[in-house]
């Protein structure tokens, strides 16, 4: 039996911790590889897969202000 402990699910609003813009995105699917978890994160009709690593359930304002 595998038992996996996803950080973010399905349903869930994340940012990029890399966005400068910080946009709100909702992650839509989830992908169990041997080398970790893979979030479907979406933004408008824009998707990419993403590690837990690499989002934020908190929008980065000081990543905003510096533009």
């Amino acid at each position: 039996m595998m038992f996996i402990e996803n950080k973010f699910n399905i349903g869930d609003f994340v940012y990029l911790k890399t966005d400068v813009d910080q946009k709100q995105r909702v992650i839509t699917g989830i992908n169990v590889r041997a080398t970790g978890i893979l979030y479907d994160v979406c933004q408008g009709s824009t998707s990419s897969w993403h590690y837990d690593f690499e989002m934020s359930e908190e929008k980065d304002v000081l990543i905003t202000s510096n533009n």
